[in-house]
């Protein structure tokens, strides 16, 4: 199975992504398909054997909707040049004709008053700085790129699909509005000042742009759906504005009561809910746009000894960059000469600058604040940090939480229901007007007019329940807030995986930590080294470090450090093999030598027990004990201590304020493990555990506690990552790690498990909060409508106040105290 993101336009309500999703999921080939209806997204994978990309297509356009592959390009694209150094005609003419003859080149328009080069081009044959060199050979410069050239046209051809949106929501509602608003000034006039001549003809005519022109997609919309054989908000919208039109043309042979303004009013006033509606979406959905604009444009790299500025798409991995002070580090990669400080806040979050040093990592879009770096590039394009980032977000943006498949269930009956309701309300206020008459005088609403006739009070409480209804709200509620929460957590340091993780994260009351590389730094030293049975402490170190060396467990590389300092000579080790979870053995000068726990030595059939007090000693002071035996012989014992991480004990605390368990899960033994945890304030300890027992205890954790989050870094932990209800990885940890855990701490700190807490509570209580405002607010707007106490042009305005209100109320989002 492949995964694709689709771009999907024409969508108007939540009710449109559910009919496309329903008839993706009904596609055969088509598995898991997820429409987002407010980043206009559909997220589905398929299966290439049967269906392609185009037939994919295809269904989306049979449904009503135009549909693109996100990241699909034109080989055929544009950009704009600032051109320095032009001064007459001839310049403009003689450039334009050189950019003209250039490979690649199919169109240049060179324009001296604007100092500017529109070139379009095949990007298979050329590229942005292939124009530059073209543009510098013939005697001129490019300046540097700026916000506004990007803005005017970039190198992917792909203009901010946002703001193209907005653009042209924008333009509907003021052609909309300026109509619809002559018109209610022609109506005061004509009302209270004087009768204006063919005033309801003027009317028809102005009220044919508003309805017809700016709310044609409207429209196309609403006849898209009756193709699908389903309804949409567009179709209440229709039904509210060019249904009235339609009846009040009836007035040219009969006398009946006009609705154009109302139908005008109605059109206009959804527009002005929709632009509102589709800036506040663009605002939430600018975490992506923030991520892109850290990338860098060029990158400064050394070849022959000379130094080479070149567009970040040209950059290999390999090649050696320089970077100067103040300057953005271009993509990730491992520093190969000079020492400073780095500011990774916009990666990780992390206020104070970072020291590198030669073999440093360093992250691309970071700033280098003191001296000259150079760095050679590790990844590049999609395998970066801020791609990885940049799609992990997209991907948390697009995923769905439990609580919004009921809210899609009801949704996609929503319109339905709302029509049998319009039709409800017309016809009570037929069979029954007394009643309704008794209503409205009761609440006596300022734009009641009972003398009018009743089918007239009829259809304007039908056409008030129909604009008033607003399935939009109820859409926007759970993919609005996500899109934000995810954001905020990107610029904290805190990579979601999927929005699943965020409605669980609320439920749980456990969290379990790894302790060595979580809790802990990671790097033991050797505390003590008593040695036994005739042998020195130099011999014992000698031994235990001569075996440790062909091993790769941080105690044994804490050993092999000591007997560096202390001067000790290491031999070469024979028959080297490892036992998971006790210890190592194999032979050094001819001996055999075994180093590891009391189980080890057990099994070994060694006696120990003259070791006893002293391994309960040091493992009450927290400290790891091994035992050392050469040729079945116990020569001692050393000792190691791993520094508990400066936040580990303020990040516990907080937890445990919060009403959350904590608990460590180690292969040490359970005297060590206890004096360590009551260090750190951890309330259960489970110790001796090998690495393949982690998955156990977290189900037993889990059977006891019932939701359970897991804290790890390294490899053996990922498997109880996957088993934890929440899987959440030290972002310094192994790649395996993160990529198994729902939630990545990019900056290694234990303080940003809290902040991920407080982060997925904080997503949650918005989510819902937005479908009790959405709820709420069609379940009162509808039954006033029903009995005739809403005007349909208050309906109007009321609908897409509730829609921008979702918006709004998770754009307070940005706002929570992480």
């Amino acid at each position: 199975m492949k995964k694709i993101t689709l771009l999907i336009d024409d969508m108007s309500c939540a009710s449109c992504a559910i009919g496309l999703e329903k008839r993706l999921l009904e596609t055969a080939g088509i598995k898991e398909p997820a429409v987002n209806f407010a980043t206009g997204k559909a997220y589905l994978q398929y299966d290439p054997a049967v269906l392609t990309e185009k037939a994919i297509i295809q269904k989306v356009e049979d449904a009503g909707f135009k549909g693109k592959i996100e990241g699909e390009e034109s080989s055929v694209v544009t950009v704009i040049l600032k051109i320095e150094g032009m001064s007459c005609a001839s310049c403009a003419r003689g450039l334009e004709g050189t950019m003209q003859n250039a490979p690649g080149v199919i169109e240049a328009v060179v324009n001296l008053a604007s100092e500017k080069a529109t070139v379009k081009y095949n990007k298979a044959e050329t590229n942005r700085s292939a124009l530059i060199r073209v543009v510098e050979s013939a005697g001129y410069k490019v300046p540097p790129e700026t916000g506004e050239d990007k803005a005017a046209g970039t190198d992917d051809g792909m203009p901010d699909r946002d703001q193209v949106v907005i653009t042209r929501a924008a333009r509907k509602m003021w052609l909309a509005a300026s109509f619809a608003g002559i018109i209610m000034v022609l109506m005061m006039i004509n009302m209270f000042v004087i009768n204006i001549p063919g005033y309801f003809e003027i009317s028809v005519i102005l009220a044919l742009p508003a309805i017809f022109i700016a709310g044609w997609d409207t429209h196309k919309g609403t006849l898209s759906a009756l193709k699908r054989g389903s309804a949409s908000m567009d179709t209440l919208v229709t039904l509210g504005s060019a249904l009235p039109y339609f009846l009040s043309l009836l007035q040219f042979w009969f006398p009946l009561t006009t609705f154009i303004e109302m139908a005008a009013s109605i059109m206009a006033l959804h527009l002005v809910g929709r632009f509102l509606e589709t800036k506040a979406k663009g605002r939430a959905s600018q975490a992506i746009k923030k991520l892109l604009a850290l990338e860098a444009k060029t990158a400064r790299i050394i070849e022959n000894g000379t130094e080479r500025e070149i567009a970040i798409e040209e950059l290999q991995p390999g090649q050696i960059m320089l970077i100067r002070p103040g300057e953005k580090i271009p993509t990730d990669g491992v520093v190969v000469g000079g020492q400073s400080s780095v500011d990774e806040s916009m990666a990780t979050g992390e206020s104070l600058p970072v020291e590198k040093i030669e073999g440093s990592e360093v992250i691309g879009v970071t700033i280098n604040r003191q001296g000259v770096l150079k760095v050679r590039a590790s990844k590049v394009g999609k395998d970066t940090f801020l791609a990885q980032v940049i799609k992990l977000v997209a991907t948390t943006q697009g995923s769905k939480v439990p609580i919004q498949e009921f809210a899609d269930r009801v949704t996609g009956y929503f319109v339905p229901a709302v029509l049998v309701i319009a039709l409800a309300s017309f016809s009570s206020w037929l069979l029954f007007p007394g009643f309704h008459r008794s209503v409205i005088e009761f609440f006596n609403p300022p734009w009641a007019n009972l003398g009018a006739p009743g089918l007239t009070l009829a259809f304007m409480a039908a056409t008030a329940v129909l604009v008033i209804s607003c399935p939009c709200a109820l859409g926007l509620a759970t993919p609005t807030a996500l899109m934000v929460g995810s954001g905020l957590g990107a610029e904290k340091g805190i990579l979601i995986r999927s929005g699943e993780a965020i409605q669980t994260m609320k439920d749980v009351k456990m969290i379990a930590f790894d302790k060595t590389g979580t809790l802990t730094k990671g790097k033991p030293q050797v505390t003590d080294i008593i040695a036994m049975n005739g042998f020195s402490e130099k011999e014992l170190l000698a031994y235990a470090a001569g075996i440790e060396a062909a091993s790769e467990h941080p105690i044994g590389a804490a050993l092999v450090e000591r007997a560096k300092v202390e001067g000790v000579l290491l031999e070469e080790v024979a028959g080297f093999s490892s036992i998971t979870g006790q210890g190592v053995e194999g032979t050094v000068i001819g001996k055999v030598v075994v180093v590891g726990s009391r189980r080890l030595m057990e099994a070994q059939n060694i006696e120990i027990k003259n070791s006893t007090e002293h391994m309960n000693q040091l493992e009450s002071e927290g400290k790891t004990a091994i035992l050392v035996a050469v040729d079945g012989k116990l020569a001692g014992l050393v000792a190691a201590a791993d520094t508990i991480k400066d936040e580990a004990i303020r990040a516990v605390t907080e937890l445990e304020k919060m009403g959350l368990k904590t608990a460590m899960i180690t292969g040490d033994n359970q005297a060590t493990a206890e004096a360590i945890a009551r260090q750190i304030g951890i309330s259960k300890v489970l110790a001796n555990v090998l690495p393949e027992g982690k998955v156990n205890e977290v189900k037993r954790l889990q059977d006891e506690f019932g939701m359970v989050a897991m804290v790890g870094d390294g490899i053996n932990d990922a498997p109880a990552l996957k088993q934890a209800n929440v899987g959440i990885a030290i972002g310094t940890g192994t790649d395996i790690a993160i990529e198994a855990a729902d939630i990545t701490l990019v900056r290694g700190d234990l303080g940003s498990v809290v902040s991920a807490i407080k982060l997925s509570r904080a997503t949650f209580q918005k989510i819902r909060q937005n479908y009790f405002w959405a709820w709420f607010y069609n379940c009162i707007a509808i039954p006033v409508a029903f009995f005739g106490l809403l005007h349909p042009i208050i309906g109007a305005g009321a609908m897409g106040l509730s829609s921008l209100n979702v918006v709004l109320n998770s754009l307070r989002l940005k706002k929570a105290t992480l």
